[in-house]
């Protein structure tokens, strides 16, 4: 089936067609039709699947429709999501796809000032895309309304629990009219994820897939064993080696990837880095260059794990292993998408052997062990242009010139 053969206004199937997409991904081919018909649905599909696509669609379909026959001049669909960036890359779908109907998008975020998402809002706005803090903010001001809502969407689900937002979740469906279409979108399943589900769906068509590798399709995936303090070198032999790629480095702490951006920039490598701690525009703006390729090599906290869609990521680098399993496979989710073949690599310190086991039961399947001898491993070291932080080094050419004063 094509895009072609959907009940959809030919201007939507002609911006899809100039956006590249021809044919639905399994979860749009099953989501599609059962949202145009009004049906609530509970999807679980792991990142990469093309679920965006999979609801924006069919809501664009239902509100330009309404909008042609001057109907309903109020907020018709609420889409509820756990980060900011999330928000705002949602909210460019939406504007994408519906870019020759007349639906107008918000993406309401905190951390920036709500004088201009204030006047938005007074010019009327079909879609609201929203984090909670914010959202909650304005309709105590009452500056949003969200009594006539036809559609709304939890997006990423599994994370806004773990974020703590059950009881924002809880909150806002006591402001949505009780008949309403429902679409529950998360990546993982569990019994608190169930649960919540049950509360807010209604009778709702389920779709799930739960392939035995959720990451294994485009990614080939390899891990090698690097002590803690000296991973850095092995970063930078890699960097250097293919240096067109597009990187991203994943780091369990800003502490550590604020030092890994130092240790990189000793050795003349440009690199970003992306954590919760800064400030929300510039967050945009370093998605922004590493989308475009202005920067070729991001190192972030898993703030950039979840849903975040950036184009043509050559590899992933596990710097360091995550402590919860699920992060892996969202992780490595970032490269291999599409059409492309994704490389993810993980750096196994002693104390991490541990979480090797967690991915490998969690996912099913063994990861293929990069063997380094002890020859290739002191030389990945010694080749380091980073000499003076190497204090082994420095210790051996003191001892060194110590021999050669001797000898004189």
């Amino acid at each position: 089936m094509k895009f072609s053969d959907y009940p959809i206004q030919q201007k939507i199937k002609d911006q899809l067609n100039f956006l590249g997409f021809t044919r639905p991904t399994d979860i749009q081919y099953r989501a599609i039709q059962a949202i145009l018909d009004g049906e609530d649905v509970m999807a679980v599909a792991q990142t990469g699947t093309g679920k965006t696509a999979a609801f924006v669609i069919p809501i664009l379909e239902k509100i330009s429709r309404k909008k042609s026959k001057k109907l309903d001049s109020f907020i018709q669909c609420l889409v509820m999501v756990p980060t900011r960036e999330l928000a705002k890359q949602i909210s460019s779908v939406f504007q994408e796809i519906g870019k020759e109907t007349k639906v107008k998008t918000l993406g309401l975020i905190g951390g920036v000032e709500q004088e201009s998402q204030i006047k938005s809002l007074q010019k009327k706005v079909d879609v609201l895309v929203t984090t909670p803090g914010r959202m909650f903010d304005l309709i105590s001001q009452g500056h949003i309304q969200l009594n006539k809502i036809h559609t709304l969407v939890l997006d990423e689900a599994d994370l806004m629990l773990d974020l703590g937002f059950h009881k924002d979740i809880q909150d806002v469906l006591k402001f949505l009219p009780q008949k309403r279409q429902t679409l529950f979108f998360t990546a993982t399943i569990d019994k608190k994820i169930k649960k919540l589900a049950y509360q807010v769906v209604n009778d709702a068509l389920r779709i799930q897939f739960s392939p035995k590798n959720p990451v294994a399709g485009k990614v080939d995936h390899s891990i090698a064993f690097i002590e803690m303090d000296d991973k850095r070198f092995f970063l930078e032999n890699i960097l250097k080696e293919f240096e067109d790629g597009k990187f991203i480095v994943f780091v369990r702490t800003k502490v550590r990837g604020e030092r890994v951006e130092l240790a990189m920039a000793r050795v003349g490598i440009s690199v970003e880095c992306l954590h919760g701690g800064i400030e929300q525009k510039m967050r945009f703006e370093l998605l922004d260059r590493f989308r475009s390729g202005k920067n070729m090599i991001l190192v972030t906290t898993d703030v950039a794990a979840r849903g975040i869609d950036i184009p043509d990521v050559d590899y992933v680098i596990n710097y360091d292993l995550p402590e919860n399993p699920e992060n892996y496979v969202h992780r490595c989710g970032r490269t291999g998408r599409g059409k492309r073949q994704g490389q993810a690599i993980s750096f196994c310190s002693s104390n991490e052997r541990k979480l090797v086991k967690d991915i490998e039961n969690y996912t099913g399947n063994e990861i293929e062990i990069y063997e380094l001898n002890p020859n290739d491993y002191q030389w990945i070291i010694n080749d380091s242009e980073d000499i003076s932080y190497d204090w082994k080094k420095l210790i051996d050419d003191a001892n060194e010139d110590a021999g050669k004063s001797d000898s004189w």
